[in-house]
Formats: structure tokens, C-alpha cells, sequence
């Protein structure tokens, strides 16, 4: 088994028939990382669209193309992983197409900075097309809190997998990322934050991090999965808006949440 070096940081990209994005995933994120990338693992899951015959012809020796004989969706994340060494582990969508240089170094540098960390994500950058951004940015930016700990500047909210960071003691302390087999969608990202908290760990944002996520139709084809899932969950998301704007009716369950937060209050 070849060793590396302490602090090394291993990142896996899964994609499914989406080259152009998968493209400039590669040149204008993957490629701009620092000499603490050691392993860069790109999971094609059964594309057709010459995804692998493009992964293979690049020229840097810390990529392994792991060509999928069919789609499994975010369920390739625990598999990934198994085949990487390093200390660190970075998820980060096909469709982030810009970072700056040494992004991966400033996920490391901040995360070793916060000992009851378990899952450090990148901000994004303002695109008003991309859904992600959308939401974090002006959709729900009430839900974000700047805090300042150990002198890193950090966003606490809700977190996402777009471009995270975890360590492999806190991966195998939590049993891996989740997989529900069957499915070719599903937030991982959510299951596993939830396992890290069960530990007492916390779930962040770096603030000074900022990639650009380009998710939704503006960009690319959802899938027919995904497209039911987020379906589903608009559902659930109206049930919940309905209950509570039903219970903020009521003076006192008002008052005591402006001051305990027991919900976010619907914003329309």
C-alpha cells in the first residue's frame, strides 16, 4: 500500500452523462487544487455521453476513473471513498465549475482549526440560475448566521455537500456516507451531516470560501429520481408552512418562538 503523507486530502466527483459540466469541474476546480490533493477519484456512473473516454485521456496521475456499469446515483459516494488512502475527504459536485486556486488548502486550514467539526462546506457564489445559490442567497439568507471561531469566519446554517470537506476518522466514526440502494437520488449530504451530529459534531460553512454551484434547469436536465424527490419534498415543505402558520395564529406561540427558534416562521 503507498503512503501518504500526513494531511493528505482525497476528492471524489460522481457524474452521470454531464461532460461539458464535468469539463470544467476538472479544469477549473479538480486542477486548481494544492500539493495536499494526493487522490482525485471520478466515479462515472454508466454515462454515455464520452464522459470516460474523456476522463481517461488526462494526464495527471493522482485521477482514477472508476467507470460504473450503471447508474447508482449518490450511492457511489461510500463506494468512492473506499478506494482513497488520504486523511481528508472532499464531496464536490460535477456541476461546480469554478474555485479558486488552493480551495481544497482552505477547507484543510479551517477544519483543522475546529476540533467538534465534522463537515466543513464551501460557500457559493451568488447565480441567481443555479437553485442552491438561489436559496441560500435570496430565498432563505435569514437562516445564515456569521460566526467567528478560532479566527476562521464561518456561516452557520443549513450546509450542503456541493463542495464539503469531512475527515476519514469522523467518515468511520460515523459508519461512511449513506446509501439507499435503488435510489439515483437522494441528499446524502443531509444523512450524513445527521450521523456526524448524533456524535456531537457540528456541520459549518467557510465563509471566506465562496465556488460556483451551477445546478438546476437553467443549467442542465434534471433526472426523472430527482425530479420526484424535490416534487416530494415540496409537499412535505407545504404540509409543515400550513402547520405553522396555523400555530403562529396563536399570540404566545409567536412570542416564544421569536425567542426559543423553535421553527423558522414561513416567509410568504
Amino acid at each position: 500500500m503507498v503512503q501518504l503523507p500526513e494531511m493528505s486530502i482525497a476528492v471524489v466527483v460522481i457524474t452521470h452523462n454531464r461532460l461539458e459540466l464535468l469539463r470544467r469541474c476538472i479544469e477549473n476546480v479538480l486542477l486548481r487544487t494544492s500539493a495536499h490533493t494526493h487522490e482525485i477519484v471520478i466515479w462515472d456512473n454508466a454515462s454515455t455521453d464520452g464522459t470516460s473516454e474523456y476522463v481517461a485521456s488526462l494526464d495527471d496521475p493522482r485521477i482514477t476513473l472508476v467507470t460504473h456499469h450503471e447508474n447508482i446515483g449518490q450511492n457511489a459516494y461510500a463506494e468512492a471513498f473506499k478506494l482513497a488512502k488520504s486523511d481528508y475527504f472532499v464531496e464536490i459536485d460535477d456541476d461546480v465549475v469554478d474555485a479558486p486556486a488552493g480551495w481544497d488548502e482552505m477547507l484543510l486550514v479551517a477544519y483543522e482549526k475546529l476540533p467538534d467539526l465534522g463537515f466543513l462546506a464551501a460557500d457559493l457564489e451568488d447565480d441567481p440560475f443555479d437553485t442552491a445559490s438561489n436559496i441560500r442567497h435570496h430565498v432563505r439568507p435569514h437562516e445564515y448566521s456569521p460566526v467567528e471561531e478560532n479566527g476562521v469566519r464561518l456561516l452557520a446554517g443549513p450546509t450542503g455537500g456541493g463542495c464539503a470537506m469531512t475527515s476519514r476518522a469522523v467518515n468511520e466514526l460515523v459508519g461512511g456516507f449513506p446509501q439507499q440502494p435503488g435510489k439515483t437520488f437522494f441528499l446524502e449530504d443531509a444523512a450524513y451531516i445527521e450521523r456526524i451530529k448524533r456524535q456531537g459534531l457540528r456541520a459549518l460553512i467557510l465563509r471566506d470560501l465562496r465556488v460556483h454551484h451551477t445546478g438546476g434547469d437553467y443549467y442542465t436536465r434534471a433526472t426523472p429520481d430527482k425530479i420526484a424527490y424535490w416534487e416530494r419534498e415540496k409537499r412535505v415543505e407545504a404540509r409543515k408552512a400550513r402547520v405553522k402558520r396555523a400555530l403562529l395564529v396563536l399570540p404566545f406561540v409567536r412570542r416564544l418562538n421569536a425567542r426559543y427558534r423553535f421553527f423558522v416562521e414561513p416567509t410568504a
